[in-house]
C-alpha cells in the first residue's frame, strides 16, 4: 500500500503508513503533530528529527496514535527530514518524511529594566540562576507517560496582548534572546486559571519569572505561568482547566504587572497560542 502527500514546493512518497501531518509547513517556533492510524502488527515508536526522538502516544479517544514534533525558535528555515521508526510484524523500519521550515514575521521590541536584571554580576545571582536554569531543563525534558487532558486549551485569562511570542527582546540597548512566551495585560491580583488539566510541577519564586508555577498536562506538554504574585495552587497538586492557580504581578525580570504565559513541548520552548489552537483543532477535536 502506497500513500502520497503533497507537500508546497515537493512531492515525496511514504510507504506502508497513513500519515496525517497537521502543518507541513510552518515557522521556527511553531508545533506539528502527526496522526497516525492503528494498524494491525504494527507498533510505533518514535519520530526523530536531527538528534531528538518524539514518543508516539495514543490519541485521547484512543483511536488513532499521535506524535508532537516541535520547532525551536533557533531552528533555521529549510526542509527538515524527519524518520518516524517503527516495528512491523516485530521487524524494525523507518519512514522519512519532510517539512518545511520558514523564518516567522517576529519584531523587535525595546525594553528598558533594572541594569541588574539583565546582566547580573553577583556571583551569588549567577549561581542562583545557574542552578534554577538547569532544574527547569530537567523538569521539562521529563516525559509523564500519562496524558491529563481530554478537553480543548483555554487561554489563562481574557485580556490584551502586549507582547507576542518571538519579538527580539533588546534590554536596554543589547540584544538578549526572544520572547518566549505571550504576554497578557493584568493589573497585580487578576486571577490566573489553568489552560488545561494537570499536575503541578513547580511552585516557586525564580529571579528572572518571578512567582512561578508550572503545570504538567502528560506526554511531554507544559504550561508555564511566570510574574505571580501569589500562589494559590501547590506542588503535586491535580488542577482543572479553568481552576485559579494564582494572582497575577510584576515578579522578576519585568517593567510592570502583566501575565507571561509560554508552553515547552518535549523541553522545547513553542508559540503557545499555535501551539493551542493545533492541538484544540487536531488532538482535542474528539472532545470539543
Amino acid at each position: 500500500m502506497f500513500r502520497f502527500l503533497l507537500f508546497s514546493v515537493f512531492t515525496v512518497s511514504l510507504v506502508a503508513l497513513p500519515l496525517h501531518i497537521s502543518k507541513k509547513t510552518l515557522a521556527n517556533g511553531e508545533t506539528t503533530l502527526l496522526l497516525l492510524a492503528k494498524e494491525k502488527g504494527v507498533a510505533y515508536e518514535k519520530v526523530c528529527y536531527n538528534k531528538e526522538c518524539f514518543e508516539v502516544f495514543l490519541t485521547p479517544s484512543k483511536q488513532e496514535y499521535y506524535a508532537l514534533i516541535p520547532f525551536s525558535y533557533y531552528d533555521k528555515a529549510g526542509n527538515k527530514e524527519l524518520v518516524l521508526r517503527y516495528k512491523e510484524e516485530n521487524q524494525e523500519k523507518k519512514e522519512p518524511f519532510f517539512i518545511k521550515l520558514k523564518y516567522g514575521n517576529y519584531k523587535k521590541e525595546s525594553i528598558h529594566v533594572s541594569s541588574k536584571k539583565v546582566n547580573p554580576k553577583s556571583p551569588e545571582v549567577k549561581r542562583r540562576t545557574a542552578r534554577e536554569y538547569k532544574e527547569a531543563i530537567a523538569l521539562y525534558n521529563r516525559v509523564t507517560p500519562t496524558l491529563y487532558i481530554d478537553k480543548p486549551f483555554i487561554l489563562p485569562l481574557k485580556s490584551v496582548i502586549t507582547s507576542d511570542f518571538g519579538k527580539a527582546r533588546v534590554y536596554n540597548g543589547s540584544l538578549k534572546g526572544y520572547h518566549s512566551g505571550t504576554d497578557f495585560r493584568a493589573a497585580v491580583g487578576t486571577p490566573v486559571c489553568a489552560a488545561n488539566d494537570g499536575i503541578v510541577a513547580y511552585v516557586g519564586d525564580r529571579f528572572y519569572s518571578g512567582g512561578t508555577i508550572i503545570i504538567d498536562h502528560g506526554e511531554g506538554i507544559y504550561s508555564c505561568y511566570f510574574h505571580l504574585s501569589k500562589f494559590l495552587a501547590q506542588k503535586g497538586q491535580k488542577i482543572q482547566r479553568g481552576e485559579i492557580l494564582g494572582l497575577s504581578g510584576k515578579s522578576g525580570r519585568v517593567t510592570g504587572p502583566h501575565l507571561h504565559f509560554a508552553m515547552r513541548v518535549h523541553g522545547v520552548q513553542v508559540n503557545p497560542l499555535q501551539f493551542i489552537k493545533l492541538t484544540n483543532k487536531e488532538l482535542l477535536k474528539e472532545r470539543n
